[in-house]
């Protein structure tokens, strides 16, 4: 997904994308709708999550924390309270900036901007002769005696395997210069290559965005390595891998050359290496007989899997294909060429990795479980965006191709894990 316009039109910078939320003095007006406030607020318009201020809407691309830790998540519509429930957002919904809900039913006819309302705990049902203002900032209050539910994702089956715990295991770091920005993870691995993810940060594109000068990428790269210094991974175990889709980027080769000034060792991967690495971290063990994997990345996606103990990778189309002007049919029958020559006694599961796999794990993750069983592909029509749809096509052929019912999708995993697994 493209990287959005910062919020700092919005108050200055009240929001903060994808962040911890700032320390911000804001007075509540419960009794106000949010346009009556005068500030910007979400609302869903014509099946597109927007963020309006007064008669210009500008669509909701990233994720936003507001001041008060409510998230409001741009893919799933959906609005996740701090106390993690998750509330979907309907057509005509508004949400303020200062956390108040107001449902379609209680904004088409809602009260006079002086008119003080009454308030009401998320999801319960508002009486149509007073229209009410449901506020998710707000203390319980006395509710209806028949509260509606509120909306949840889908349920979908369980995976519960878990691998072995690294004994008395080292920290590595690693970071990946990704074509949609950087991934960084720092893991515990023990003598016996059992490992386990300490840390991760996904999208940080601080060294990729608003640097020109060499200089400039040398200090954000001192900042970010300090970062895993702190957390305690010796200087020695800190790795870059640049993976196959950005190794052609100007601003890849750019700051390459900042981290060899640093004497850090730059490593680029072909997609063939990146399929085997990503089958070594995202495979399990006990599934080397009976499974594949798929990484999905921006450029290309990686189909791979164990032939006599042996890594076997195809690579094609990436999420962003969209970008080159490439069709949906033409990218769909590539994929089922390449998927069909799984084996078949290896498609009883495929733990599924990447970024657009990663959000539709995300809008049906109960908890916070290592797994995540995804639902069939035409089972996310609330998720929009071209890249979002393009992985669609790319998840919809592979499961054609080999008639794969189990789609995994590990949140503690990625191609340059198994680059540390494999030194």
């Amino acid at each position: 997904m493209k990287a959005s316009t910062p919020f700092a039109w919005l108050l200055g910078g009240l929001l903060l994308v994808s962040g911890a939320p700032q320390a911000v003095a804001q007075k509540q007006h419960h009794h106000k709708t949010p346009a009556a406030t005068g500030l910007p607020w979400f609302t869903v318009h014509n099946k597109v999550l927007v963020v309006q201020t007064g008669n210009q809407a500008k669509p909701l691309e990233k994720d936003v924390t507001l001041p008060n830790g409510i998230r409001v998540e741009a893919q799933t519509q959906s609005i996740i309270l701090t106390n993690g429930k998750r509330v979907k957002l309907q057509e005509g919904d508004l949400l303020s900036l200062n956390g108040e809900y107001i449902p379609k039913s209680a904004s088409n006819t809602a009260p006079p901007a002086d008119a003080t309302a009454s308030l009401l705990p998320m999801g319960a049902t508002v009486p149509k002769s007073a229209p009410v203002v449901a506020s998710v900032n707000s203390s319980p209050a006395p509710a209806p005696a028949a509260p509606a539910p509120v909306a949840t994702a889908v349920a979908t089956p369980s995976f519960a395997y878990r691998s072995e715990t690294p004994v008395n295991g080292k920290l590595r770091g690693v970071v990946e210069l990704g074509a949609s920005g950087f991934n960084m993870f720092i893991i515990r691995i023990d003598d016996k290559k059992n490992w386990k993810l300490e840390k991760s940060e996904f999208g940080n594109s601080l060294v990729m965005e608003n640097m020109s000068t060499e200089e400039d990428i040398r200090i954000g790269l001192k900042a970010y390595i300090g970062k895993m210094l702190d957390f305690g991974v010796p200087g020695r175990d800190i790795h870059f891998v640049v993976s196959s889709g950005a190794a052609l980027s100007e601003n890849t080769a750019r700051i390459t050359k900042a981290l060899q000034a640093l004497k850090y060792v730059v490593t680029t991967v072909t997609p063939a290496r990146e399929g085997a690495l990503g089958l070594k971290a995202a495979l399990p063990t006990d599934y080397a007989t009976k499974g594949f994997v798929m990484d999905m990345g921006s450029a290309n996606s990686k189909i791979s899997w164990y032939v006599d103990g042996q890594p076997h990778v195809q690579d094609t189309f990436g999420s962003k294909y969209f970008e080159k002007n490439v069709d949906d049919a033409t990218v769909a029958a590539e994929v089922k060429a390449k998927a069909s020559q799984v084996p078949a006694n290896l498609r009883g599961t495929c733990f599924i990795i990447g970024g657009v796999p990663y959000e539709l794990a995300k809008a049906v993750r109960q908890g916070q479980e290592a797994y995540t069983t995804l639902k069939a592909p035409t089972e996310y029509p609330q998720l929009n965006g071209a890249k979002i749809k393009s992985g669609l096509n790319i998840y919809q052929a592979l499961a054609d191709a080999t008639g794969c019912k189990q789609f995994v999708f590990g949140y503690d995993t990625n191609f340059t894990i198994g680059y540390l697994l494999s030194l």
